[in-house]
């Protein structure tokens, strides 16, 4: 996610907002450069009419995702689109590291704050800003990435004051606001400042809000890694809150970051890596581009410089992007290199948050590269509706989610300030179109979890609400349609407002220029002073054009638009390609099916398999296109099941006839539902086994469980379609039991595809299985450990002898199927099912009265017994 800074050409005047002029500036006088330019006759001029009305369909589009997220979501982080509920993290399936960006503080609202002032929604704005202050708690406990948390949830309170000041400066609204937003943000400053805590100066990846780092409490404060634009993308917010309060310590950190990033570049190419460690400055990832894990980084350079006028920045900027420009730059493709070898591809692929750049490059002045670079990507866009998370080098699709993401939508809006090109205004318009088209559901706008099929993923994240309307509204609006002039701003990456005037205040002290060994450097290509667009557009109304035209059929030459899973699966041709979910090596019919996509299996001596890709290997291009995307989700079930494997062992303690709590079973828990670690007794009730006994359809004996735990088993279907059917039938918690042979072994797989040069091992143990087929058999669903608050996924069942989950209400147990397919992997059954039996001779309501004992004295020693459970190394019976 990322913005480019918004100005025009330097004016001068006494205003704070005007003594920004004063600065030598880079390219801020493109963003006025349409004056200068005549429509090319190959794009027709937009009438005013017309761009009024698409302007008004942003509103409208606006409305009905912010509206619904009001409704439905708050004052949870996100909206849940497709299921018309909020996202509350540790009640949700956890999605690893998405998550690290909700910490329970209305994240939605407060980063839609400045984008309901761009539209001018005052009114609503200043119910928001009421709300945020009024709801909002920063004191929660919970990890949160210092990264996202910075740039959505700071960089929020910092633009939503920024608008409110100026807003009460003209006298109409806001006119009670005394600063709170701007305390809030201090507040959260400071909750961010103990990551700081490192010899390096780099900031560690996540920090508890309440315990901050090292305390037991915290959970977190263990990480050795960081991506550069994570420690990178901090100067802009926290100089801003320097600025704003006067305590310089903000200000003072997020230098010392970008300094130490600086100074641990590779020398002989001025590049730097996606992954550093955080104490040694050593590169973990070498590879470099300008997408994940490096983007905003750039972008925070240059304006810093702007915001800040700091020369040394500039000096930086210009040095990383002659390296960008003489290296990734392939025109029109911006492909990752080895820093070590910058000479040599790192990947075949691009990843879609690239499509920053061209509104990078329009602020640095180099207007050709991004015409060349944004044609390219509205060519994929024109291809797929929306731009996929990652499609390789011939434009096939690599990773087919997409988002929602905004950076096309800003780059478009910062190409059509700098050419005037009415062009990208169609470009905006066709935008518009496809979102209205392929994700507007009835509660908002859903995130595309397949571009080629059109299928939706429940989620909708605050970015789309902070970016996309405000970039897609600008594009459209006139001058006079905006309350207030938005030149007098800099954009952050997350397209947060922060005033040009905050160049003079509360300055820090003078510091010495850090930034040596400089390359020499072509001075032409960095004038210090604003560009003569005479020359950027020598008068040539098809200057834009000339330059799109050879790239007009670029992807349709590298990649025609053949007939679609989804099309073929609506036909009479052959099935939709093997998911990685349903995989079994031990089925021959996947093995054909693998052998058709370019995929190798290869069993290794101890014991492993091993799945290696070659496209040139496949049967057809569509093969070797569905083989990528099974090597793709075979990586992620295999990340999500490693990062699953590392929670503790619960229990199951039997406490029936003839165990009297004697019995505690190990059991992994379901991440979804009532959090049993919260609960001093946990879930306690009679068991009973589901009718069909898989749980995977409508339960028939729903009487039999209603009030009791069900008992299931394992695979067939999710554990979600579990929970659901026998929340549904009345069954307080659920059993999963797993069925495999004790004494074997699921094979461990490693992927390894030739396009990634990845490869995730999974770990595997041995399991023991127990099915208590009494129906009346009682126990007790108990975590021996702790549970952790962000605990993802469900539990690899290769972890744990079953799965336990319990219910708490109507809606704690539902997720989306799709959310909770990650735990697929675990139903990779490769032998023979055999279950462990304990049988009961008789019903408990016998054995109880057979032995003259309640329920309570029974349960008397249950304190005791998991007290010992806890202290076992290993849970056996």
């Amino acid at each position: 996610m990322s913005g480019a800074a918004a100005g025009g050409e330097g004016r001068s005047g006494d205003s704070p907002a005007g003594r920004w002029a004063g600065w030598k500036l880079l390219a801020l006088g493109l963003l006025s450069a349409s004056s200068v330019l005549v429509a090319a006759p190959a794009a027709q001029a937009m009438s005013r009419e017309e761009k009024r009305r698409l302007g008004g369909q942003v509103l409208e589009m606006f409305d009905h995702a912010y509206s619904n997220y009001m409704e439905h979501a708050y004052p949870a982080d996100e909206l849940m689109p497709l299921t018309c509920r909020g996202r509350i993290r540790g009640q949700e399936p956890s999605r690893g590291d998405v998550d690290d960006a909700l910490g329970k503080f209305s994240l939605t609202l407060i980063d839609t704050l400045d984008t309901l002032v761009v539209l001018n929604k005052t009114k609503e704005f200043e119910e928001a800003v009421k709300k945020v202050i009024r709801d909002v708690n920063l004191d929660n406990d919970v990890v949160v990435s210092v990264f996202e948390t910075n740039i959505r949830v700071l960089g929020g309170l910092l633009g939503g004051h920024s608008v409110a000041i100026m807003l009460k400066e003209k006298g109409e609204d806001m006119q009670w606001y005394n600063g709170e937003l701007l305390h809030m943000a201090k507040q959260l400053g400071y909750k961010l400042l103990p990551a700081f805590n490192t010899t390096s100066g780099l900031p560690y990846p996540r920090v508890n809000l309440k315990f901050g780092l090292r305390s037991p409490e915290a959970r977190t404060g263990t990480e050795t890694d960081t991506c550069t634009a994570c420690a990178g993308t901090l100067i802009l917010e926290f100089a801003a809150l320097s600025r704003f309060t006067g305590a310089s310590v903000f200000e003072e950190y997020a230098r010392k970051a970008l300094d130490f990033l600086w100074e641990k570049r590779q020398r002989s190419s001025n590049l730097v890596g996606v992954t550093i460690n955080i104490h040694t400055g050593d590169w973990v990832r070498k590879d470099s581009g300008v997408g994940a894990g490096i983007d905003s980084y750039y972008e925070y350079l240059l304006k810093a410089y702007v915001l800040l006028g700091d020369d040394s920045f500039l000096e930086r900027f210009n040095t990383h992007y002659d390296a960008i420009m003489r290296y990734i730059s392939q025109p029109p493709l911006l492909l990752d290199v080895h820093i070590h070898k910058p000479m040599l591809n790192a990947r075949t692929w691009m990843d879609s948050l690239l499509a920053f750049f061209p509104g990078l490059q329009v602020l640095k002045g180099d207007i050709r590269p991004a015409i060349e670079t944004h044609e390219m990507l509205y060519q994929v866009i024109k291809k797929h509706n929306f731009l996929p998370e990652a499609f390789t080098t011939d434009f096939r699709v690599h990773w087919a989610q997409h988002p929602l993401r905004p950076e096309f939508a800003e780059s478009t809006y910062f190409l059509y300030k700098a050419t005037g090109d009415p062009y990208y205004l169609e470009v905006g318009k066709t935008l518009i179109e496809n979102l209205n088209k392929y994700a507007r559901v009835p509660c908002g706008f859903a995130a595309m979890k397949d571009v080629r099929t059109g299928s939706h993923e429940d989620r909708m994240d605050s970015f789309f609400l902070a970016e996309m309307f405000k970039y897609l509204y600008l594009l459209f609006a006139d001058k006079e349609d905006l309350t207030f002039d938005i030149e007098d701003y800099v954009f952050t990456t997350e397209a947060h407002l922060l005033p040009l005037w905050l160049s003079t205040a509360n300055q820090t002290a003078p510091r010495k220029n850090v930034t040596t060994e400089y390359t020499e450097l072509d001075d032409s290509n960095f004038d210090w002073t604003c560009p003569n667009t005479q020359i950027l557009f020598p008068n040539d109304p098809m200057y834009a054009q000339n330059i799109r035209e050879p790239l007009k059929n670029v992807v349709d030459k590298s990649c025609p638009r053949g007939v679609s899973r989804a099309e073929e699966s609506l036909g009479s041709g052959p099935k939709p390609p093997l998911r990685a979910r349903d995989f079994m090596a031990s089925n021959p019919e996947h093995l054909e099916i693998l052998k058709k996509m370019g995929v190798s299996l290869i069993h290794l001596k101890d014991g492993r398999v091993q799945l290696v890709q070659h496209a040139i290997q496949a049967a057809s291009a569509l093969d070797a296109e569905d083989g990528l995307r099974f090597m793709q989700e075979m990586i992620e079930l295999s990340s999500q099941q490693q990062k699953e494997q590392q929670l503790p062992p619960r229990a199951v303690q039997i406490v029936s006839h003839p165990f009297f709590g004697r019995v505690v079973l190990t059991a992994g828990p379901a991440q979804f539902g009532t959090d049993l670690s919260k609960h001093k007794s946990g879930t306690r009730g009679f068991v009973a086994v589901s009718k069909p006994y898989n749980g995977c359809s409508e339960i028939t004996n729903p009487e039999a469980l209603k009030e009791k735990i069900a008992l299931m088993q394992r695979g067939q279907c999710m554990f979600a379609e579990k929970a659901r059917n026998v929340q549904k039938a009345g069954a307080i918690g659920g059993i999963v039991i797993a069925t495999i042979f004790k004494d074997k072994m699921i094979p461990n797989y490693i992927l390894d595809s030739n396009l990634e040069m990845e490869s995730m091992d999974q770990k595997s143990s041995d399991n023991d299985s127990h099915n208590q087929r009494s129906e009346e058999m009682a126990a007790d669903l108990n975590l021996g450990s702790h549970h952790s608050e962000e605990g993802g996924g469900l539990d690899s069942p290769t972890e744990s002898s079953g799965n336990s989950f319990s219910f708490e209400n109507q809606d704690s147990c539902v997720p989306k199927p799709q959310e909770a397919s990650s735990s697929q992997i675990s139903e990779l059954d490769e032998y023979p099912e055999e279950q462990s039996k304990t049988e009961s001779d008789s019903s408990p309501s016998n054995t109880w009265d057979n032995k003259g004992q309640s329920m309570e004295s029974i349960l008397a020693d249950w304190n005791e017994d998991i007290e010992a459970f806890e202290m076992m190394e290993k849970d056996e019976l």
